[in-house]
């Protein structure tokens, strides 16, 4: 603790004043569940505690007679909402103290944002952690241009430097990184597919970005989705097929991308999406056996290389039309040095208890695809079922990534997901 001492001198002498950091509240969380070594989002409601300025505020951990400095985060909205993440690595306790005083907040390294050429990456430091394409991206000459596209993720780097998605594959040109797509859409009068873009008949495109926040705990992006659809105009009597567009549905994407710990292997990626009728036209998506929250994964993976496993116990042989929670696609990955021995890590797909026919149907290319096995991840909510989206209502699907190098297993998995369907509980003790 900082001690200030103000020296005032008057005409018959001095006084000493002593000023500390003043104590505001004391927050307790139980972890209940385990963690694995997995560190857990914490939040709560900081109006309801204090109204002054996050610069004038600071966080501690309390463990004994040890007080260790914590990095939070503000955000603003209806109320203001103190963000932090509780190591559980360092500190295996089920039950955790902190305290926030009133005092200057301690200098720790944020989670960044930078946009470059039609890009916008999360960084932090030198690391990169994922990058969002903004601008249309065009496929590679010689290919029709209706496979252009923009508004997906690619790359999404592990903790180590590697590329886990791919863009465009030539057996695939419409596979965007991670993207989100519906496959087959009943839409005045027309069914109309917004993932196989070849066929013109819709595509989703990057409108606005609706803000971009950097901060000591997470970095994070909304960004507005156009879901088109291309129409013919009979009006015009348009013979080659070009005529009108119309905005069928809007989708304000969030991405949160939370800070890796000091020296960890992993880090995490939450995302989110609202979904709103565009138009008084509703939005009917049809059952179909891929459509949703897509991974294209990196070409460095194939049959003999990679493996997935699911909440429910599922492996790559019999995952695909199983439904779960969650899903690890994890394998060999390229090492530091070309020729020099491999590496090893990937991602779980956490799918929030919330969404649409959760747990949530798997879209997961089997073994043969492609002769030598490349590998594509989906949680397709409506595979087995329709969903109708109808105007003047709000629909979210929210999912978590956990990136990471080495190997995950079920335990880890599952720990993941019991914090990401369950914050927390904060209790706010009187100081």
């Amino acid at each position: 603790m900082r001690k200030i001492i103000f020296l005032i001198t008057f005409f018959t002498g001095s006084v000493c004043i002593k000023s500390y950091a003043q104590k505001i509240t004391t927050l307790e969380v139980e972890l209940t569940k385990a963690t694995n070594d997995l560190y857990v989002p914490a939040e709560t409601n900081l109006d309801a505690i204090t109204f002054l300025s996050d610069s004038m505020l600071s966080l501690s951990e309390i463990n004994g007679n040890k007080k260790t400095p914590v990095p939070f985060q503000v955000q603003s909205g209806d109320h203001r909402t103190l963000h932090w993440l509780i190591d559980t690595k360092n500190n295996q306790s089920k039950k955790r103290t902190f305290e926030l005083m009133r005092g200057a907040p301690g200098n720790f390294k944020e989670v960044s944002a930078t946009s470059n050429d039609g890009t916008l990456t999360i960084h932090e430091g030198d690391q990169n952690l994922l990058r969002y394409y903004y601008k249309t991206v065009y496929p590679p000459a010689g290919q029709d241009s209706n496979y252009k596209r923009s508004a997906f993720i690619h790359p999404l780097w592990t903790p180590h430097g590697q590329e886990l998605t791919r863009i465009q594959a030539p057996d695939h040109y419409h596979h965007y990184g991670i993207w989100n797509p519906w496959t087959h859409v009943f839409f005045e009068n027309d069914t109309i597919d917004f993932w196989n873009i070849k066929g013109h008949k819709g595509t989703v495109r990057f409108a606005k970005f609706v803000s971009v926040t950097t901060g000591d705990v997470f970095s994070e992006f909304e960004a507005l989705h156009e879901h088109v659809v291309f129409k013919k105009d009979a009006r015009l009597n348009d013979s080659v097929g070009q005529g009108t567009e119309k905005v069928a549905l809007n989708e304000l994407q969030t991405v949160r991308v939370y800070k890796p710990e000091q020296n960890s292997d992993y880090y995490i990626v939450d995302i989110t999406s609202k979904l709103n009728c565009a138009s008084e036209s509703p939005f009917l998506i049809v059952a179909y056996r891929y459509a949703g929250f897509g991974w294209r994964t990196t070409g460095f993976w194939n049959n003999e290389n990679c493996e997935v496993l699911t909440s429910e116990g599922k492996t790559r042989k019999d995952t695909d039309g199983s439904k779960a929670r969650w899903c690890i696609v994890q394998g060999a990955l390229p090492g530091k040095e070309p020729g020099g021995p491999l590496d090893s890590g990937g991602a779980v797909m956490l799918s929030y208890p919330g969404n649409y026919n959760h747990p949530e149907p798997l879209r997961i290319w089997t073994l043969n695809t492609n002769v030598r096995g490349d590998m594509f991840a989906n949680f397709a909510p409506t595979k087995d079922k329709d969903w109708l989206l109808e105007p003047g209502k709000t629909y979210v699907l929210k999912y978590r990534l956990v990136v990471f190098n080495g190997k995950f297993d079920a335990a880890k998995a599952e720990s993941a997901w019991q914090y990401f369907a369950q914050l927390p509980n904060v209790k706010i003790k009187a100081p």
